[in-house]
């Protein structure tokens, strides 16, 4: 009891420490002036480099461009002021897109807000319950699988706009979606194709020009600027814009393009449900919006503390998964009520505050801040930008994002069952969502490690005979029968772990191998860790053997599996069994008992 409450006082100090772990490990450190400065800089920066991925990966979910912008602000410093890396961004990212779209066309906007408060409801249970290097046990495949079937799904949702499609509708699902642009290749624009050509052609040309200011900073505005020029001059070719798209009212007057104003408070099931018509909050939408929510949780965990481990491995750091799951969860839940789409940490985003020298939580909410000055001051401007230049620029994060030399790479060297895996996973993330390749993934893999590990697992029989009929061969490591022993005792050897996954195989032998036999000795030393399913498979024989006339003597247990077999009772059975410490022990019982 004394032992528990002690565990339990470890328990709430640590729930204690986990919010604002970065921010409280870098105080303890000594913050100075020049890494404020620092910071300052590496904020600026990053901040510039949201503003315009911000609105593009609003536009892509289907809601107004302020909504990532506003979501690029709030996550933005809730998340950096309670979490636990020190150099992560957050904010809107191209993942969530294949998740937040469907939503965002069933539910409207109301359940957009709903999904992503009830995910950071789910995402503070889960750093709360110390999940977080949990989500690290997730098989490589299964990342890269989902990931490269995101980009795929991402770079198909901006065909529309790099073409300038005029869609009569908006599928949901891959193919469909697929077939419904072709139907309406007849209305592509060939200004809208130039513009993005000429985006994306400076987002790969500008990096080997400079590398000090960032390839979005240079490629759109310039392109803003191109698309001006078209629509003044050549009004017959005009091309789409955000101030042309999307439209908002302030004070009773309609605004065009982003509207002035910072993230104001709401209520998020006040927004507006499906096709602008109400929201109708009960607890069967909820239900609805739920899988959804769990969607929103396990993507941002993912996500996010995967660029917490690339931060680190750049800068030399240490995150707190757990600090850093409650915070991205407290960050969900507070971004909704201010008109903010879920959020999580950008991969892209946190290597750009490193590379621009940032210190620590301090640049990420300086980055909010740039994009608020910018949301308030250069609304006008941020009109100006065409959709097109928006969509060639999540071409090129879904082209990253893929990875497409490593997706290749895995498919030539890696085992067939690997690669089963990883095109599973990537099929059902663009055939269906995420969540289904994820979960399928998993377990796929799971019973995939599973075959490996019961081939892992070996044992040998010396002496005796087995269930072929021959007798046992010594396979040496020290398992020798003594002469006098050698008609009536012999040696059972497994190597491995005793688990569901290789327990019938390691203890199918030990049945057969009866016969004339007095006493077998099976040897466990090599045998780490063993489950329910080993000691059910283990009792199964030492019965049998039993009922043979025949003495069990195990011998080497190592710590995991003594403690199991001693919480079973297993000496206490009335059967014929006894436990010595080593081999020698359990030969010199043996030939007592003979």
């Amino acid at each position: 009891m004394a032992r528990t409450r002690y565990r339990a006082g470890l328990d709430a100090i640590k729930l204690r420490d986990l919010p604002a772990a970065a921010l409280r490990a870098v105080w303890r450190e000594g913050y100075t002036r020049v890494d404020l400065r620092a910071d300052v800089l590496a904020g600026l920066v990053v901040g510039i480099v949201a503003l315009p991925l911000a609105m593009a990966l609003a536009i892509a979910v289907g809601v107004a461009p302020q909504y990532g912008l506003y979501t690029s602000i709030v996550a933005g410093v809730v998340v950096a002021a309670l979490g636990g890396s020190r150099l992560q961004v957050t904010g809107p990212t191209a993942a969530f897109i294949v998740i937040l779209a469907p939503i965002y066309a069933r539910f409207g906007m109301a359940g957009l807000l709903l999904s992503g408060l009830m995910g950071g409801l789910i995402l503070i249970a889960m750093g709360l319950a110390r999940l977080g290097q949990f989500i690290e046990f997730i098989p490589h495949p299964v990342t890269t699988g989902f990931t490269a079937g995101i980009a795929t799904v991402i770079a198909t949702l901006q065909i529309k706009d790099v073409f300038g499609l005029r869609l009569p509708r908006s599928p949901d699902s891959f193919f469909d979606r697929i077939s419904a642009m072709w139907q309406a290749r007849g209305s592509a624009s060939v200004a809208e194709l130039a513009i993005a050509a000429a985006t994306l052609t400076l987002l790969l040309a500008a990096p080997r020009f400079t590398k000090r200011v960032p390839a979005p900073l240079i490629a759109i505005p310039l392109a803003g600027l191109l698309a001006a020029v078209v629509n003044h001059f050549c009004p017959g070719h005009a091309v789409a814009t955000i101030a042309s798209r999307f439209h908002a009212t302030v004070g009773g007057r309609l605004v065009n393009g982003v509207p002035p104003l910072p993230p104001l408070p709401m209520l998020p099931w006040r927004a507006a449900g499906p096709n602008g018509a109400a929201f109708q909050l009960s607890a069967g939408t909820l239900r609805e919006l739920l899988s959804g929510a769990f969607a929103v949780a396990m993507l941002g965990g993912i996500e996010s503390l995967l660029s917490a481990v690339i931060a680190d491995g750049m800068a030399g750091t240490k995150h707190d998964p757990d600090a850093e799951l409650l915070a991205l969860g407290i960050g969900n839940v507070v971004t909704p009520f201010f008109g903010g789409i879920p959020a999580t940490g950008a991969i892209a985003r946190t290597a750009t505050n490193f590379r621009s020298g940032a210190h620590s939580p301090v640049a990420s909410i300086v980055h909010s801040m740039t994009v608020l000055v910018a949301v308030i001051v250069l609304a006008p401007l941020i009109g100006y930008l065409p959709m097109a230049g928006l969509a060639a620029l999540l071409l090129l994060v879904a082209w990253n994002m893929s990875e497409l030399p490593h997706f290749v790479h895995i498919l030539r060297v890696a085992p067939r069952s690997d690669v089963l895996v990883l095109v599973t996973c990537f099929v059902l993330t663009v055939v269906f969502d995420m969540v289904v390749a994820v979960s399928v993934g998993v377990v796929l893999a799971a019973l995939l490690f599973m075959r490996r590990m019961a081939e892992i697992t070996q044992a040998h029989l010396i002496g005796g005979v087995g269930e072929d009929g021959r007798a046992g061969e010594d396979h040496g490591d020290g398992n020798k029968i003594p002469p006098d022993l050698a008609e009536t005792v012999a040696i059972y050897e497994i190597a491995g772990p005793l688990f569901f996954g290789a327990a019938q195989k390691a203890m199918a032998s030990l049945g057969a191998v009866a016969g004339g036999l007095k006493v077998l000795v099976v040897r466990l030393e090599k045998v780490p860790v063993m489950d329910a399913t080993g000691l059910v498979a283990l009792e199964s024989a030492i019965s049998t053997l039993t009922n043979h006339g025949c003495v069990t003597i195990l011998v080497g247990l190592q710590t995991q599996p003594r403690r199991l077999i001693e919480r079973a009772g297993l000496e206490g059975r009335p059967w014929r069994l006894q436990i010595r410490p080593d081999l020698a022990a359990g030969l010199a019982a043996a030939r007592g008992l003979i």
